[in-house]
């Protein structure tokens, strides 16, 4: 993960919010990161970040059993198209009857499949290179996104 996670630190214009102890951020989120397209610097108002990673189980979202070490979860904003292709299934349908704690496989994420987010528990072998490329997008996605906004120092 910490592979990834540096990957997408170099992504031009990304900005990384990486909540610690001691932040003005609450706890539950301290050791997780969250990532825009901000070359501004400025968390976007209006905007979800396009990609996170989370170190733990949150309240009510604990079907990728976060709560044991070396587990982390990549989330991805895709897109209900990508999504489709990713997982083989409707964004928009119920939930699967998916192992959503595998590792290194794309899943539908537990809480916003709708919205076209895809997850990777401790992407590996099978899904560090796909990762890699579905960040891209998403970046690239959220730049066009700030550009049709207007959103300060964003490059068209």
């Amino acid at each position: 993960m910490d592979e990834i996670i540096d990957t997408v630190r170099g992504f031009e214009g990304v900005l990384e919010l990486a909540p610690t102890e001691g932040s003005a951020f609450p706890e539950i989120a301290w050791g997780d990161h969250f990532f825009y397209y901000a070359p501004d610097g400025r968390t976007p108002e209006r905007e979800q970040p396009y990609a996170t990673v989370v170190t733990k189980d949150y309240p009510g979202d604990v079907a990728s059993d976060l709560g044991h070490p070396d587990r982390a979860r990549l989330n991805i904003h895709v897109g209900r198209t990508a999504f489709t292709e990713l997982t083989g299934e409707d964004p928009r349908a119920a939930s699967t009857t998916a192992d959503l704690a595998a590792v290194d496989i794309v899943l539908p994420h537990p809480l916003y499949r709708a919205q076209g987010w895809i997850a990777i528990i401790n992407p590996g072998v099978r899904t560090r290179d796909l990762a890699v490329r579905l960040l891209r997008q998403a970046h690239d996605d959220a730049r066009r996104r700030a550009a049709r906004r207007g959103r300060a120092g964003g490059p068209g």
